[in-house]
């Protein structure tokens, strides 16, 4: 048999389908992947319904409905003073990830460095080492996650190509702040680097915060991708759909990639897409209507033995354990999926070299019942 040489000899199954299939066996209440467990708003599958009697099941253009680009530029000009153009800047994905990798594949090149702030959503390195490039780790610290500026910029070189951010932050649910935005707006000034800004929780964030988009700062704005996902907004992440800003010059080497990739994503969802968003209630309700689910997660563990910092943003709660026991998260959140029956995911596979800092990621996605017997379990810990 021919032997088979791996371009990514390292990579394994991620860790949400191993919790999840864990999950899965030991018939345990899932809080480790991603995912609402209830349904999205009827009026948004109806539209998709519509969409299909009506005829839209064949391609949709490349880049997406025009129609969709322009209320996606329409939204984000408004709530960030932008100024997208919807023809030339703007680009329907097949989900975030689908625009993460492009951007990776279209500008990434052998022995380029890509800054990645660790702990890191999983898709970003992979890619980044399919095209030859070098990942170089910035480790943030629980349980604030705080950049530190200074040691940034003593990884920024001549050698730095991309810098990846993701806020409101998966897993952490930490958030940038403006001042975080204003110190890499200095770092980048009178560079060529690029930005892959990843957003696709930007629309819940809690406390009163505001989001701090890439596209409010215009030193980050003129060199940067955002990326949002429809999945995440909308309750709908079988759905895969998402979409992705950049300056024209960027994002026309983006579409060159993209055509050839998937060419177009489900017409049907980007016309009821299209529909639903001239509702921006169906959006800005989103911040209430998810620290309401985080407050009662957080009122119902105030007596367990976990140690909890509120997130300021996602659908993620981290939760501390070191009072309840010193083994590896990994470990203890494989002990609790399979002896207690809850799921959850380990942040410290997401770490540089794996660093433990004794806390397992929550998801809070889910209905009042689900988050009740969740935290009857965990204060039983």
């Amino acid at each position: 048999m021919q032997s088979i040489s791996s371009k990514l000899p390292e990579v394994g199954t991620t860790i949400f389908t191993v919790m999840s299939q864990l999950s899965s066996k030991h018939n345990a209440l899932n809080l480790s992947q991603g995912f609402p467990n209830f349904e999205a708003n009827s009026k948004l599958i109806e539209l998709v319904s519509k969409a299909m009697h009506t005829g839209y099941n064949q391609y949709a253009p490349m880049p997406g409905l025009l129609s969709l680009r322009e209320i996606i530029a329409q939204k984000t000009n408004t709530l960030y003073g932008s100024n997208y153009h919807p023809e030339s800047e703007v680009t329907v994905t097949a989900g975030a990830t689908q625009a993460i990798f492009t951007i990776i594949s279209a500008f990434i090149n052998p022995g380029d460095e890509v800054l990645v702030f660790k702990p890191a959503y999983d898709c970003y390195e992979p890619s980044i080492q399919l095209f030859g490039g070098t990942v170089v780790p910035v480790q943030l610290s629980a349980p604030n996650f705080t950049v530190d500026w200074k040691e940034v910029a003593t990884k920024i070189t001549s050698k730095t190509k991309m810098v990846i951010i993701n806020s409101p932050h998966n897993p952490s649910g930490s958030i940038l702040s403006k001042q975080d935005m204003l110190q890499l707006e200095k770092l980048l000034k009178g560079t060529t680097i690029i930005l892959l800004s990843d957003e696709v929780y930007e629309h819940i964030i809690f406390d009163g915060q505001k989001h701090q988009s890439a596209a409010l700062f215009p030193g980050l704005a003129e060199r940067a991708f955002i990326t949002a996902s429809f999945g995440k907004t909308f309750h709908t992440t079988g759905w895969k759909m998402g979409y992705c800003l950049a300056p024209a010059d960027l994002m026309a080497e983006f579409r060159k990639v993209h055509q050839f990739n998937v060419f177009s994503c489900s017409h049907p969802m980007q016309y009821a897409l299209t529909e639903y968003l001239k509702t921006p209630e169906h959006y800005l309700s989103l911040p209430q209507f998810y620290q309401e689910k985080r407050d009662l997660f957080l009122s119902l563990l105030k007596d367990s033995r976990f140690v909890l910092t509120p997130a300021s943003g996602t659908y993620f709660q981290l939760l501390g354990y070191s009072a309840i026991t010193q083994e590896s998260d990994v470990a203890f959140a494989e002990r609790l999926t399979i002896e207690h029956k809850i799921a959850s995911i380990p942040v410290s596979v997401f770490n540089l070299d794996q660093q433990d800092d004794k806390v397992l990621r929550f998801c809070f996605a889910k209905t009042e019942d689900t988050l009740k017997r969740a935290a009857e379990i965990l204060c039983g810990i």
